[in-house]
Formats: C-alpha cells, sequence, structure tokens
C-alpha cells in the first residue's frame, strides 16, 4: 500500500496529527487502526512540550517514515 499523498507538505505537529491519522484509515484490519490511532495519540502526548524546531522536523520526518513503512507492511 502506497502512503497517502501530500506527506511532503507537512510542516507542523497538528499537521503531522493528522497526516498519521489518515494513514490509519486506510489500514486493513479494525484492531490494527486502533493500535496505530493508540499510538499516534500517545506520542503526540510525549512530544507536546516539545520546543526545538530542528527536533520537531526530525520528529516529523521519523513519523513520515515510520508511517510509510507501516502503510507497506
Amino acid at each position: 500500500m502506497a502512503p497517502l499523498p501530500n506527506a511532503e507538505l507537512v510542516q507542523n505537529s497538528l499537521q503531522l496529527y493528522r497526516y498519521l491519522l489518515r494513514c490509519c484509515k486506510h489500514l486493513p484490519e479494525e484492531n490494527i487502526r486502533q493500535h496505530y490511532r493508540h499510538a499516534v495519540r500517545q506520542s503526540f502526548k510525549v512530544h507536546a512540550d516539545e520546543d526545538n524546531p530542528e527536533r520537531i522536523q526530525q520528529i516529523i520526518k521519523r513519523a513520515i517514515e515510520d508511517a510509510d513503512w507501516v502503510m507497506n507492511k
């Protein structure tokens, strides 16, 4: 399964959050969707206090790469 289009347009944490939740909608089974939705929410909460712009961009890049991997799994 190919990643969703416009991943390159994700520039901030809210856009990333929305992108990842949209990716979850394309997963094949409900229990898998629930697992990854929960993981996205937890990760968002863990990194909510991050204020270093470079670190935020690293997190965004890694999250998109991970989402692509999950979608292609």
